[in-house]
C-alpha cells in the first residue's frame, strides 16, 4: 500500500506526538465538564482512540456515521445520518472528533444537529484540516495539522475503504484514483 503514496506527509510518530499535545490541551479545557466525545465514523476511529488515551479526565464516547460522499471522491452536498448517537446530548459538552475537515458540509450539518439537540457546547477536534476545499464557513476548534489540497490517505483516511490502516498519512498517487472525480481527502 505504501507504494501507492506519492509522498508521506506525516509519520505515525509525528501524528502521535501532536495527538498527545491535543489530549493535554483538551484535558485542561474540559476539566470538570465530563465531555461527550462524538467520533465521526469511520475515519475518526484511530484518531479518537489515541486521543482519549491522552485525556486524563472523566469522559464518555459515542459514535455517529454520516455520509455526504457515498463511494465517490466528491461530496454530493446531501448529508445523511447512517448511524445516530446512543447518548442524549441535552446539556452535555460535546466534542466532535473528526479525521479531516474538508468541504465542511458534513461538520456544519452535524454541529447544527447537536446544537438543535440542546448540547451545552459543541466544539470540533480534527486531526487534519484542508481549508483549500472549504465550501461553508466552519473551522475546527482544535486542529492537528493543516494539509494541502491533495488526496490524502492513512491513519483512518481512506480511498474506497482502503488505506485506513496505514500508520502514516500521505498523498495518494493520482493514477490510483484516476477516473474518479475530484479528490476528497
Amino acid at each position: 500500500m505504501m507504494k501507492d503514496l506519492e509522498t508521506v506527509l506525516y509519520t505515525e510518530e509525528q501524528i502521535l506526538a501532536r495527538i498527545r499535545n491535543m489530549g493535554e490541551q483538551l484535558t485542561a479545557e474540559y476539566r470538570g465538564k465530563f465531555p461527550l466525545l462524538v467520533g465521526v465514523l469511520k475515519g475518526a476511529v484511530m484518531f479518537m482512540s489515541d486521543l482519549v488515551k491522552r485525556m486524563t479526565i472523566p469522559l464518555e464516547i459515542d459514535f455517529i456515521a454520516i455520509s455526504s460522499y457515498g463511494t465517490s471522491t466528491r461530496s454530493s452536498g446531501v448529508v445523511r445520518i447512517l448511524k445516530d448517537l446512543d447518548r442524549d446530548v441535552d446539556g452535555r459538552h460535546v466534542l466532535i472528533v473528526e479525521d479531516i475537515v474538508d468541504t465542511g458540509l458534513t461538520l456544519a450539518y452535524l454541529r447544527d444537529v447537536l446544537v438543535r439537540r440542546n448540547a451545552a457546547s459543541v466544539r470540533i477536534a480534527a486531526l487534519f484540516d484542508k481549508p483549500g476545499r472549504r465550501q461553508v464557513p466552519i473551522e475546527p476548534d482544535y486542529c492537528g495539522f493543516t494539509v494541502p489540497n491533495a488526496f490524502i490517505v492513512g491513519y483512518g483516511l481512506d480511498y474506497a475503504e482502503r488505506y485506513r490502516n496505514l500508520p502514516d498519512v500521505g498523498i495518494l498517487k493520482e493514477n490510483v484514483y484516476r477516473g474518479s472525480d475530484t479528490p476528497r481527502t
